[in-house]
């Protein structure tokens, strides 16, 4: 072998150990594969609109709905937004009554669900009514909401309480329920009262189940939203919807489906770090 070819191997730097590309992999992996995905979906979509199968009313294509985006963000023509908001503005006025209605549904779902793991007469006697109300529809009731309630906020806001609230009372019940006798014998054993037993003992060890049903709650409450603002929905991105389609102006629609999802997984996200915050060490043993 030749003194060049030596120094040449020499200089040249060390090619990375397949572990390193694992991890190099792995930390981009996350990222990599929704994007990926992403593409994979924007691509069969356009595919599908310039196959000329369906109509543009039916399945536009991805440049006019990033169109009807720019529409409703900005003011055009005179004209702002949809009806005269922006689609920022839609999104917070729908977020609002949802973490109004969510929040109560939530708290309620709590507070009941740790008496109902707590109590059993009390389990006995909700549990039958809880479980017809999870398995209501929204719009089975929103009628009767709007009958009692008028066609102002407070329909809206009841019915996403009561579309939250189950979820959580189901999971904060069962946790409440499964939480290990031994503990809750050792903490009375330990002089603690009932209340210390429910602060020290009950309540963190239900928590991480409470946590799930509360990421539940939130995605049936967005799951209700458009229901919700099928009456005096406007302005709030459900009612902008629901107007769009009376109008079949399917662009539009898609903007405030996408805009309600996107919103979804950005919540759910905090939510689920704001679960590994507080209970670090659900999962590991």
């Amino acid at each position: 072998m030749s003194t060049t070819s030596v120094q040449r191997k020499v200089s040249d730097p060390p090619s990375p150990s397949p572990r390193r590309q694992r991890r190099a992999w792995a930390r981009v992996r996350p990222v990599a594969l929704p994007f990926a995905s992403l593409l994979v979906f924007l691509g069969l979509w356009q595919l599908l609109a310039a196959s000329g199968t369906w109509s543009e009313t039916l399945v536009p294509p991805p440049a006019k709905v990033w169109d009807a985006f720019v529409d409703v963000s900005t003011t055009h023509d005179g004209v702002r937004g949809y009806n005269g908001t922006t689609l920022v503005e839609h999104l917070g006025i729908s977020l609002r009554r949802i973490a109004l209605g969510a929040g109560i549904g939530i708290v309620a779902g709590v507070v009941l669900g740790l008496l109902m793991g707590t109590v059993g007469w009390l389990r006995s006697l909700f549990e039958p009514w809880i479980t017809f109300l999870r398995t209501l529809p929204p719009l089975a009731y929103f009628s009767l909401l709007i009958i009692w309630l008028g066609i102002d906020e407070e329909p809206k806001v009841t019915l996403l309480a009561v579309a939250a609230f189950p979820p959580v009372a189901v999971s904060t019940t069962a946790a409440v329920a499964a939480v290990p006798k031994q503990l809750i014998e050792a903490a009375r054993a330990l002089g603690g009262s009932r209340w210390d037993v429910v602060r020290d003992v009950v309540v963190p060890s239900a928590l991480p189940e409470t946590l799930t049903g509360v990421r539940l709650a939130v995605g049936v409450a967005y799951s209700s939203l458009v229901a919700a603002e099928l009456v005096n929905g406007l302005p709030g991105i459900g009612g902008m919807v629901k107007d769009a389609a009376n109008y079949n102006n399917t662009p539009v629609v898609l903007v405030g489906i996408i805009a309600i999802g996107v919103s979804g997984l950005i919540i759910d996200g905090l939510l689920l770090r704001l679960e590994r915050t507080v209970v670090p060490w659900r999962g590991r043993t």
